[in-house]
C-alpha cells in the first residue's frame, strides 16, 4: 500500500485551471441564454465574443459594450 502525504490546509491554486474553469462556466451561461432564446448551438463569433470578453480588460476600449 502505497501512501500519500496529506495536503490539508495547503492553499496551492492552479491559476490557469481556476481560469479555465471560469471561461467553461461563461461559456455555459451563453449556450443556456442562446437555447432559451430557440438558437441550437453558439456560433463561433458568439463564443469567440464571450471568450474575449471573458478574458479582456474591462478599461480595454476595443472591447465590445453589449
Amino acid at each position: 500500500m502505497v501512501r500519500v502525504p496529506s495536503r490539508k490546509g495547503s492553499l496551492v491554486q492552479d491559476h490557469v485551471a481556476l481560469a479555465e474553469i471560469e471561461l467553461c462556466g461563461e461559456l455555459m451561461i451563453a449556450a443556456s441564454a442562446a437555447e432559451a432564446a430557440g438558437e441550437e448551438r453558439l456560433s463561433v463569433a458568439r463564443i469567440d465574443e464571450v471568450l474575449r470578453r471573458a478574458t479582456a480588460d474591462p478599461d480595454d476600449p476595443a472591447l465590445p459594450l453589449s
